[in-house]
């Protein structure tokens, strides 16, 4: 079997206090699972025919994440922050290459890895930003970061702050500002599932 060209982590981890402690990547839109939109965007934006490694960071309902692909847990107990996720993935990562994102952004660019490859270079990190702030969630590691990552973890560091100690890059992506919005409260995601049935 040929080795994945990037493994694809979905930060699905999150205690979700803001949506009732519901588990946000199993949430419908429009019907449809957050983690069943992911998967769909990465096999049509990301792949492109190409065998890409499909991971899933989650600490809860492993079962149910499992019906979409290979899952994993947090690095640490006890929802630590979304580092503890980053770092997991980058240590379960079948590729040399990772790319994370989070669950709970509906319609990330379709240009994301694409761009950030491009850009990869000689670099070991590199994040987007969407012209106002660094989105840090959606970035692209080497995978020989991970035990950088679990000690970070570890300390109680947050991704921005690991990510300016490895020297991540910022990839400018201000033209795709919008597409960064993600879902946190029950009424975020009833407003995104009704924009999309208007589109429809």
């Amino acid at each position: 079997m040929s080795r994945p060209f990037l493994t694809v982590a979905i930060l699905a981890g999150g205690a979700a206090s803001r949506l009732g402690g519901r588990d946000k990547g199993l949430e419908p839109v429009d019907g449809t699972p957050l983690i069943a939109r992911a998967r769909a965007y990465c096999e049509r934006a990301v792949a492109r025919g190409r065998e890409i490694d499909f991971l899933i960071v989650a600490n809860r309902h492993l079962d149910a994440y499992s019906r979409y692909g290979r899952v994993r847990s947090d690095a640490t107990d006890g929802f630590r922050g979304p580092l503890a996720g980053v770092a997991s993935a980058l240590e379960g990562a079948a590729a040399d290459c990772v790319l994370t994102l989070p669950v709970d952004c509906p319609a990330p660019p379709e240009d994301l890895a694409t761009r950030l490859l491009a850009a990869f270079g000689a670099h070991d990190a590199l994040v987007a930003h969407d012209g106002e702030r660094r989105q840090p969630l959606f970035a692209l590691y080497r995978s020989m970061l991970a035990n950088s990552a679990l000690a970070a973890a570890a300390r109680g560091q947050g991704v921005r702050e690991w990510q300016d100690t490895i020297g991540a890059v910022e990839v400018d992506f201000a033209d795709r500002r919008q597409q960064f919005h993600n879902l946190n409260t029950p009424e975020e995601f009833a407003a995104y599932a009704d924009a999309v049935r208007q589109r429809d």
